[in-house]
């Protein structure tokens, strides 16, 4: 009888490999010695000895031929929150991600890493100093928060240490970074639109934003300390900058740091959250006729008026995380990035 050979600890894959997190996870696993195999619906770049396999999530015949021989995985693929697709939303985080475990399992992957998100217990009210044994959100603020709380169910159920497949999620925070697609181009564009002039509410609540690769960092902490006798296995981990600054002072600091105003206006919390949730309610209603997105919406209004930062402590116990980036470095390094969104370019 031959004898099953398992693959190196050291051969991984990255799902969703060509996204803003994906890409540096990439790239810092291969400075760390690893063999990297990258699976995404596109291919966004190049790097020597990276292997790319362009395919859907739901394709299981194509998730097992870029799993070959691949013994840990990185799930980080997932629509943009800002997306309003709810079918694909459903797609991806949910059946994509059902398929993923089906694929793993099948071929005898040791370990997976989800990438999840501490929005899993928001519901749009204060959270200070959140804590992972906080419940899972019974109104969520959105469908990507619904989607990405049954994702990690789903992942963390699988983990079976009698069968080897070993599984843990990390709950990051407010990613940013260099080459971010999201938040410094959306924040700009939104400025040049002269509609970054008002703070909602008083501006003193306290939110987290974590660098890209201290959320990297965390990625892969967890992954080489996820074993049989490790409390990680089936558990959720908070990932942060550890370092909970003010909503709005972060926006300003990245606004002025490419030379645009920071806003200075003040209009209250509960009007706004409102008026937001009034045009939200209109769009839905109006949805079978026309479609409506409005700027505001009552998800975004809770994020930006709301205290919700998280403790890491678990992590810091459990696999030994620090942040190896402070926001003052993270930002500095994310301004610098963005030379062609500066004001006047």
């Amino acid at each position: 009888m031959a004898t099953r050979i398992r693959p190196s600890s050291k051969r991984c894959a990255v799902i969703g490999g060509s996204g803003f997190l994906g890409r540096h996870l990439v790239e810092k696993l291969l400075e760390k010695g690893y063999t990297v195999t990258v699976f995404d619906i596109r291919q966004s770049y190049e790097l020597p000895g990276v292997a790319f396999h362009v395919g859907d999530l739901c394709d299981k015949q194509a998730l097992l031929t870029a799993l070959q021989d691949v013994s840990l995985v990185f799930h980080c693929a997932s629509p943009a929150p800002a997306s309003d697709d709810r079918a694909l939303f459903q797609k991806v985080n949910v059946d994509g991600t059902r398929i993923v475990i089906q694929a793993c399992q099948e071929r005898g992957v040791q370990k997976l890493v989800l990438t999840s998100s501490a929005s899993v217990v928001f519901e749009g009210t204060d959270i200070k100093d959140g804590k992972e044994e906080l419940p899972y959100a019974k109104k969520p603020i959105d469908y990507y928060t619904e989607t990405k709380i049954q994702q990690e169910k789903l992942v963390l159920e699988a983990c079976d240490k009698d069968k080897g497949f070993l599984t843990v999620a990390i709950r990051p925070h407010g990613i940013f970074g260099p080459q971010d697609p999201q938040l410094v181009p959306i924040l700009v564009d939104t400025a040049r639109r002269g509609k970054m002039k008002f703070i909602i509410g008083d501006g003193s609540n306290l939110v987290d934003f974590t660098f890209v690769e201290n959320v990297v960092h965390g990625h892969i902490l967890a992954a080489e300390h996820l074993k049989p006798d490790s409390p990680l296995c089936g558990k959720a981990y908070h990932i942060t900058n550890d370092e909970p600054v003010r909503f709005w002072d972060f926006m300003s600091q990245v606004l002025v740091g490419l030379g645009y105003d920071a806003p200075r206006y003040h209009l209250p919390y509960q009007l706004v959250y409102g008026i937001a949730l009034l045009l939200w309610l209109v769009a839905l209603l109006l949805r079978p006729l026309v479609r409506i997105k409005p700027t505001f919406t009552p998800m975004r209004v809770a994020l930006a008026g709301t205290h919700h930062y998280y403790s890491c402590a678990r992590a810091k116990e459990d696999m030994g995380y620090r942040p190896p980036v402070s926001l003052k470095e993270g930002i500095t390094r994310t301004v610098e990035s963005y030379p062609h969104l500066r004001k006047g370019v």
